[in-house]
């Protein structure tokens, strides 16, 4: 989608135990409650220390692709209203901003060491400007939310932008989605302007773009 996303204290005390220090709990794109309290690390968390990313492959990733959407489903309600199908995985493969040469975009995932997909990223160049790039969706599982995935991604399509000599990484963000706002807002993304009426299946939004310098 081309229009496209609360960070928990950094230290707490319990009784009279020393302070302890942790890195701040950050929600991620594109949807999820935030947690009440810091997390500790779990069994999930050390699965996901040394994520792959790499670039997905049209038909050999699609049933991967698909399954991650629908463990993402409440993000799609939110978006389209509607549940997960594969169509919505041949828009993600072909999908690509006007104007802009397909073959420059790129579709990445993010996989667990067992090789499980667990956030995909839609990432094009030359949009809306010609040295711009454009995060179209970041998207992550719902069960691997706050753990540092969505800026672990994002510091990889930052890093990805910069070699092409992008001046600007632009993003839009859903105004029903505030959490995922507030993610963005924290990366250092400011609001450029804003598309009332924006229509995804039967659901009307508010998108806002918004971006950052490289």
């Amino acid at each position: 989608m081309f229009t496209n996303r609360e960070t928990a204290p950094e230290r707490y005390q319990v009784g009279n135990s020393p302070a302890v220090s942790l890195r701040p709990i950050t929600i991620e794109f594109p949807f999820g409650d935030p947690p009440c309290t810091p997390r500790r690390p779990t069994k999930a968390h050390a699965l996901m220390t040394d994520p792959e990313i790499r670039l997905l492959v049209p038909g050999s990733d699609n049933a991967a692709v698909r399954d991650l959407y629908d463990r993402a489903a409440d993000f799609v309600m939110l978006e389209s209203g509607t549940e997960p199908s594969d169509a919505m995985v041949e828009q993600f493969f072909t999908d690509c901003p006007p104007g802009v040469d397909f073959a420059t975009s790129q579709k990445l995932g993010m996989f667990r060491p067992s090789g499980q997909l667990v956030a995909i990223a839609d990432l094009a160049f030359g949009y809306p400007e010609a040295d711009d790039a454009y995060v179209g969706l970041l998207l992550l599982d719902e069960s691997c939310r706050g753990m540092g995935l969505g800026r672990t991604f994002l510091d990889h399509l930052t890093g990805i932008a910069r070699a092409r000599n992008a001046r600007r990484l632009l993003i839009a963000v859903l105004d029903e989605n505030a959490r995922g706002r507030a993610f963005w807002e924290r990366e250092g993304f400011r609001l450029l302007q804003s598309f009332p009426d924006f229509k995804i299946g039967p659901k009307t939004h508010v998108a806002h773009r918004m971006w950052r310098s490289l």
